[in-house]
């Protein structure tokens, strides 16, 4: 039976994470639209490779040039006329930075008809980057960032005040021109300033928020940073048109249906799930006690996306340490637990996620490994993978948070 927990698990992955490639969304939102200049497309974030090439694919040579901007091994091949550039993420580097100058050189001198096709996704705040500050100071601070306990929009806020792209500064460089923006949704309520730090929307964040946070956390910040960080950016954009699509709701959703048709009641938790990714763990893990032996297979989702507050020197992701959190809380029991990222990568790892069903716990314990301390060193990646709990996907193509499901069979 552990086994087709296993099966179930993979094939609600698959079958959600198809469900929300942005190939279709991408094609209906330029159906019947007609361009009168040039059109220059830009395409930043982990996503960026398959909607730029389902817009090369319904536009054809209407598309005059083009620069990709993805993490590495995103790229699937080569796209007509479309420069394609590898780069960091979560922690920007030099490609980040060449690839996005590439992008710039692109839209500069553009007239009013002119149209930049602005494709847009998570992991854009790393990808596409031209810092205020030199690299290796953005990196300090983008690691700090990701490593305190603050959550996505607290991270943008700062991240866009150091940037000369993000907060609307990139639609401002492509001006006069028109940008039209097709953005996947990462982000929980879908918060157009915040995906990928906003590079073509009016910031709403002040410079306040930014301080505040910057206290909150105690960053380390020097006083050429801090007052970066006092500058207001763009609250108001004149050339813009942003259509957004995908979110966490729809991954949900196909993740649900999947369930229903492999015979579960899938129960929606919720789909703004945003808290720290052990506390979620523990929390599924008291949902599948409270509910197992009742009889009925039943699936709780829950998606969003949960935080990691590093402690240890560890390998993991939020998906897995939320997993592995789970594996006591359900050890016995005729359940499962996994959690995925719907890019196909949890954190500085290449796994998409964790697994951890009724028999794991006892199973790390015969191979040495202590949960608490696993999760102290934030070292969940080395534990499930030595159990067989990590869920491997690759890139996906797609970007829309993270889901967590926690099965009951009868």
């Amino acid at each position: 039976m552990r086994t087709t927990l296993r099966e179930h698990a993979e094939q609600i992955i698959q079958e959600a994470i198809h469900a929300v490639q942005p190939d279709a969304a991408v094609r209906r939102a330029l159906e019947g639209r007609a361009f009168s200049g040039r059109v220059l497309l830009v395409a930043a974030g982990k996503a960026a490779w398959q909607m730029a090439r389902a817009a090369t694919d319904a536009m054809g040579d209407r598309i005059e040039r083009g620069i990709v901007v993805t993490k590495y091994g995103h790229v699937m091949g080569p796209l007509p006329r479309v420069e394609c550039f590898e780069a960091g993420h979560p922690v920007p580097d030099e490609n980040s930075f060449r690839g996005t100058q590439a992008a710039l050189a692109l839209v500069s001198g553009l007239r009013a008809e002119d149209t930049v096709l602005f494709l847009l996704s998570g992991g854009g705040s790393a990808l596409f980057e031209k810092p205020l500050i030199p690299g290796p100071e953005l990196q300090r601070i983008t690691q700090e960032l990701l490593g305190c306990g603050a959550d996505i929009v607290e991270i943008n806020t700062i991240r866009k005040r150091l940037s000369a792209v993000k907060g609307g500064r990139f639609a401002k460089l492509c001006a006069p021109a028109h940008v039209f923006s097709i953005v996947l949704s990462d982000i929980l309520g879908d918060p157009l300033d915040m995906i990928a730090s906003g590079p073509a929307y009016p910031d709403s964040s002040t410079a306040e928020q930014a301080l505040a946070i910057v206290k909150k956390y105690r960053l380390t910040i020097s006083p050429e940073q801090l007052e970066l960080l006092s500058r207001e950016t763009p609250k108001a954009l004149s050339n813009v048109e942003t259509q957004i699509t995908g979110s966490v709701r729809e991954l949900c959703g196909a993740a649900a249906e999947v369930c229903r048709q492999l015979g579960y009641e899938p129960v929606l938790l919720t789909d703004q799930l945003c808290c720290q990714a052990r506390e979620a763990g523990s929390f599924l893990a008291s949902v599948v006690r409270t509910h197992a032996g009742s009889g009925h297979a039943r699936a709780y989702l829950a998606g969003g996306e949960t935080v990691v507050k590093l402690t240890g020197h560890g390998r993991g992701g939020r998906n897995q340490e939320l997993a592995l959190a789970a594996s006591e809380g359900i050890a016995g029991l005729n359940a499962a637990v996994f959690s995925v990222g719907s890019d196909g990568t949890d954190g500085p790892t290449d796994a998409a996620g964790g697994y951890v069903d009724g028999d794991t716990l006892e199973t790390l314990g015969d191979k040495g490994f202590c949960v608490s301390d696993v999760l102290a060193d934030n070292d969940a990646y080395t534990a499930l993978k030595a159990v067989g709990g990590l869920l491997m996907t690759g890139p996906t193509g797609t970007n829309v948070n993270d889901v967590a499901v926690a099965l009951i069979r009868e």
